[in-house]
């Protein structure tokens, strides 16, 4: 019968359009009334569309007057479909909402659902690393502490025996904050504070983030330290060399070689870099020309150690005719380049999860 209305008279025409019109105004009015959620009333609205679209192919062909007149009957009866539409699909939100509010609660404690093929976060390298060498200290007896990273200078430099003109406290290789104040530039600030409030005997370990005007392949201006002393009567060097070559075969593996080499810091007295044997070399005469992470010196350096200095002591009020102690550090972030083999320290700071999938 649709078919049939360009060829009737205009005015039987429009009578016709507009009671086809009503009819799918009220079929269409009770289904979108009727939806009780989203998907059932697009559903309906969809119907709207294509029952609409039916009469106005009905009238194609036909008369331009019969087209302008049944085409506004048709579109007044489609708009106000449309106005329902839309007031009705805001009672919906409005009532999901609503009912989301007076649910019970989710229960938060309840494990996340993951989608599948997904997998669950971890810790990054730097952080696994250090985890691992405190659990290695922990066990050799070291109670494990925090210290702050903004520091006083006293903490940072002057109780540890750092001489006033000392290239280290150059605006050129420190973050001043201000007076007195910066970024602490090694672990050690924890030594000065462990060693200014509490009574021997102590042993002590500690690691967090540093910062230092430093950045290219091998250095970044914030990266990771550890620093372990211990402080009592009778302490010697042989208690160091103990304490580094248990570390070291805990870490590396047994039988790794640990050797001393002389060396400067303002802190301790004598002082000396510490050396492991390359785990990546395994030749009798520990050397191999080839290995990227030795250079071919089959040595590795680990960090730097030593007695702490009598002038610690006094800076932090203990007496060094009574008191020894022995102190050394490590940098985390090349214990990590190490034992994963990263040639660039800059990569574990970039955050590219093509690289962190790997740990």
């Amino acid at each position: 019968m649709n078919d049939e209305i360009r060829l009737m008279p205009l005015g039987e025409a429009l009578d016709r359009a507009r009671k086809l019109a009503g009819e799918l105004e009220h079929r269409f009015g009770g289904e979108l009334a009727a939806a009780t959620t989203e998907i059932e009333l697009r559903a309906a609205h969809a119907k709207v569309k294509s029952g609409f679209k039916a009469v106005f192919d009905a009238m194609k062909g036909g008369r331009k007057d019969l087209m302008q007149s049944a085409g506004e009957l048709v579109n007044a009866s489609r708009d106000r479909l449309s106005t329902t539409f839309q007031t009705r699909l805001l009672e919906i939100s409005d009532a999901t909402t609503l009912a989301d509010l007076r649910a019970r609660p989710f229960d938060l404690t309840l494990p996340a659902r993951l989608p599948f093929g997904s997998s669950r976060g971890h810790a990054h390298p730097i952080l696994q690393v250090r985890d691992e060498l405190l659990e290695i200290f922990r066990d050799l007896g070291f109670q494990s502490v925090s210290g702050p990273e903004i520091e006083l200078e006293k903490n940072n430099f002057t109780k540890l025996a750092f001489p006033p003109d000392h290239p280290a406290t150059d605006m050129q290789d420190t973050f001043w904050l201000g007076p007195g104040l910066l970024l602490r530039t090694h672990t050690s600030n924890v030594q000065a504070r462990e060693m200014s409030t509490r009574k021997p005997p102590m042993a002590i370990v500690s690691a967090g983030a540093v910062y230092r005007r430093d950045d290219d392949v091998t250095h970044s201006p914030m990266f990771h330290q550890l620093e372990c002393f211990l402080v009592d009567e009778h302490v010697s060097f042989a208690e160091l060399k103990g304490v580094l070559s248990a570390f070291a075969a805990r870490l590396f593996g047994p039988g790794t070689a640990v050797r001393f080499r002389p060396s400067y810091f303002p802190f301790v007295e004598p002082g000396a870099e510490v050396d492991v044997g390359c785990p990546f070399c395994s030749d009798t005469d520990t050397t191999r020309a080839a290995c990227r992470v030795c250079k071919g010196t089959g040595w590795i350096e680990i960090g730097g150690s030593g007695m702490i200095h009598p002038d610690v002591f006094r800076q932090c009020g203990l007496d060094p005719d009574q008191l020894t102690g022995f102190a050394f550090g490590m940098g985390i972030d090349r214990m990590a380049m190490i034992k994963y083999g990263i040639p660039n320290i800059r990569t574990m700071f970039e955050n590219d999860p093509r690289f962190l999938a790997q740990f």
